[in-house]
């Protein structure tokens, strides 16, 4: 349901150019709703001006595109819209025009107040982009091109020079997002000494930084080792992600360079060793974290004890613990399952591909009861319902096997009866790793 403000303001929104004009005369309280409407329903003109003219010193998309008083529709749930994620872009091209000497100043009092635009917390799910919505990679690079700054005559690129421009303030960038590129190692040791400068930048997100100890090379060790001193500026890092990184034997270089332990560390796919999990545990970190991501680590052998010295460490603030593709079976995860229920904050469980039955399942459902704070298990497939499985079975024939859906609706309709019948109903069990569930970590 929509009430009569919302519906009003779409209606507002029908005729643009009208829209555009009207602007200047209206309250800046209506200014949010303004944003979301044309935004959902691709006004690209009118937001583009919202833009240009935005009343407050803060533009953020978590505030702006959640669920509201007006429009239950929580936009961030959804992929951007290219439509709209280009206007808000050029509306911040428009500002930077506007901003040189000689341009025009009207409106004043509205087109300087916006000081920060946050556009964390979109969703980017890996899901394959369709041609109508963009990537979260797609947002940062327009975003970056709009924004390049041209200091003393020098163009950051071929073509058209940039407009001198003064935008981006030191003080209020929170996070730069670099995965899904390929820089490589080298790249990145170019690009982060000008990313240190951002003095509160509070999110780094990098991907394929390899750093190997197993495998070292002349230039790889160079180009590692000045990778480490610049990370070594950030003063106010909270959350790095080094997905899909070689970090075998390096943990502890890499994290001993942070000046400030870290709330949430994403070490997806990263070939860990049992001395970078020892190392984690007993770091200033471990017991200041509020989100882990192990996924794609092997848990099951040698890494087992360290992985569980890890979780007892932070069991106090862990709030979301990602464990997806860890080869953990029945046995590792009974072994585990009383360090994992001391932590009474947990929000959040992923454990998807991991070759567990029934059997573990249904005791990680009647153990977790004492989790309060629980909301969302995303579990696997249980091992039943499969077909000749290879034992131990590899991530991969878990991902990619056919199941039997007869047996898998036994399995979630027995799932459901245990919920309810311990008072938990409320609790999200789910196979959908695709759900829009992970939480990010400005929203934690």
């Amino acid at each position: 349901m929509h009430t009569l403000v919302f519906l009003s303001t779409r209606q507002v929104l029908q005729c643009q150019p009208a829209a555009c004009q009207a602007l200047p005369l209206l309250p800046r309280e209506l200014f949010p709703l303004l944003f979301k409407v044309a935004f959902m329903d691709k006004k690209t003109v009118v937001l583009r001006e919202l833009v240009h003219t935005w009343p407050f010193p803060l533009l953020s998309f978590q505030q702006l595109l959640q669920e509201c008083a007006h429009c239950s529709r929580a936009l961030l749930q959804e992929r951007p819209s290219t439509e709209s994620m280009q206007a808000v872009i050029l509306g911040l091209t428009a500002r930077l025009h506007t901003s040189e000497p000689g341009a025009s100043t009207q409106p004043l009092c509205r087109k300087h107040a916006l000081r920060v635009l946050d556009m964390t917390g979109l969703l980017d799910d890996g899901v394959e982009q369709d041609p109508g919505t963009m990537s979260m990679w797609d947002c940062t690079a327009a975003v970056a091109r709009t924004c390049i700054a041209q200091q003393q005559g020098g163009a950051a690129e071929p073509g058209p020079a940039p407009i001198p421009v003064e935008l981006l303030d030191a003080g209020c960038l929170r996070r730069v997002d670099l995965r899904f590129n390929n820089l490589g190692l080298r790249g990145l040791s170019v690009i982060i000494p000008h990313v240190a400068r951002f003095q509160h930048l509070a999110s780094l997100r990098l991907h394929y930084v390899h750093g190997d100890s197993r495998q070292p090379s002349v230039d790889g060790e160079d180009n590692f080792r000045y990778f480490l001193a610049q990370m070594g500026r950030f003063t106010c890092l909270r959350e790095l992600s080094m997905g899909s990184s070689l970090l075998s034997g390096r943990l502890d270089q890499l994290l001993s360079t942070l000046q400030s332990p870290l709330e949430s560390l994403e070490l997806a796919f990263c070939a860990l060793l049992p001395e970078d999990l020892r190392f984690l545990a007993r770091s200033p970190h471990a017991a200041h974290l509020k989100k882990l991501d192990l996924s794609g680590n092997d848990l099951s052998g040698s890494q087992l004890a360290p992985f569980q010295g890890l979780l007892q460490a932070s069991a106090a603030t862990l709030l979301h613990l990602e464990l997806t593709e860890c080869q953990l079976a029945d046995t590792q995860l009974l072994a585990t399952l009383p360090i994992l229920t001391q932590c009474a904050s947990l929000r959040y469980l992923g454990l998807y591909g991991n070759p567990l039955s029934m059997a573990g399942l249904k005791e990680l459902l009647q153990d977790s009861v004492a989790q309060a704070e629980l909301r969302t298990v995303v579990h696997p497939f249980p091992v039943d319902c499969y077909e000749g499985l290879p034992w131990p079975p590899p991530a991969s024939v878990l991902l990619e096997a056919s199941i039997n859906e007869e047996k898998f609706a036994r399995v979630e309709a027995e799932l459901h009866q245990l919920l309810l019948a311990s008072g938990r109903a409320h609790v999200l069990w789910t196979t959908d790793i695709y759900g829009r569930l992970a939480a990010d970590y400005f929203s934690l």
